[in-house]
């Protein structure tokens, strides 16, 4: 077990002052087997009245609800983890699923059918033409090796841009360009994954590791594929490995979009500027 302090801040200043509008908030790991939250202070000033629920893919969420005007809104938030999936390549596909191609049971089928339909204008014939570099119909090859082989594929070929801009690249514009995010990159993944029949999706959360071109103060992002037998597993294009006792999950989605750490809105003049820091820090 490995146990990690989480510190997201999270800085708006405005012009003048600004009436707050409702806050979503999505800063709090998923809790499961293998995750466990030892300690949990969420800050908020102004101060703000907190709902919290679960979404439909049973993501924590708390919404944020103000009174009073601001010219400055500051969210931090301060976590203590454990964190138990110290061996990752420790799983056991079913034996229907161990090679490639394989198909999902009709029961499983219904439930992932929206995690294998490509985003809209996602299944473009470049990215459909890269897929087949990979793989070519007909060829008979270990599921994760398929899935590893794609993984590996994104890191060497795709190199790290920081955006600061919102929103996520087209994935035939992240293999035209060569260079994307770590968002970029996880939404490349999935279409690709989705391409060859997989249901996938996208995974907002933390990484800890020495900060680097793609771990600097900042969220971090992954994909993650169902295989039968073993659930949900997280591949890291980013770094071209499967996700493991670093990566922490915060929130899963269909689509990248879906799931932004902290979305809100406020009423006042324009100007407003952004600051996030985020450390995770091993304890």
């Amino acid at each position: 077990m490995q146990r990690y302090r989480i510190l997201h801040r999270t800085y708006y200043s405005f012009s003048a002052p600004v009436r707050l509008g409702p806050h979503v908030l999505r800063l709090r790991p998923r809790e499961d087997h293998e995750l466990r939250i030892e300690s949990s202070t969420l800050t908020i000033e102004p101060s703000a009245a907190l709902r919290w629920y679960r979404d439909v893919e049973n993501n924590s969420v708390a919404i944020a609800t103000f009174e009073t005007p601001a010219s400055r809104l500051a969210i931090e938030s301060d976590l203590v983890i454990q964190q138990f999936n110290e061996a990752p390549l420790d799983f056991l596909v079913d034996a229907e699923a161990i090679d490639y191609p394989f198909i999902y049971s009709a029961e499983d089928g219904l439930v992932l059918a929206p995690y294998r339909d490509p985003a809209q204008g996602a299944g473009s014939v470049a990215l459909t033409t890269w897929v087949e570099t990979l793989w070519t119909p007909g060829e008979r090859i270990q599921t994760y090796a398929l899935l590893q082989r794609l993984c590996a594929g994104i890191h060497e070929q795709v190199s790290y841009r920081r955006r600061e801009e919102s929103g996520v690249q087209d994935p035939a514009d992240t293999l035209a360009l060569g260079t994307g995010s770590c968002r970029d990159s996880a939404a490349l993944f999935i279409e690709a994954a989705r391409c060859l029949g997989f249901a996938a999706r996208f995974v907002s959360g933390y990484l800890q590791a020495e900060p680097s071109a793609f771990n600097y103060g900042s969220t971090h992002a992954w994909a993650e594929v169902y295989l039968p037998g073993v659930g949900w597993k997280g591949f890291d294009p980013s770094i071209g490995k499967m996700a493991g006792t670093q990566h922490i999950a915060v929130a899963v989605a269909r689509r990248p979009e879906s799931v932004p750490p902290v979305a809100g809105s406020y009423l006042g003049p324009t100007g407003a500027t952004l600051s996030v820091g985020v450390w995770v820090s091993s304890l």
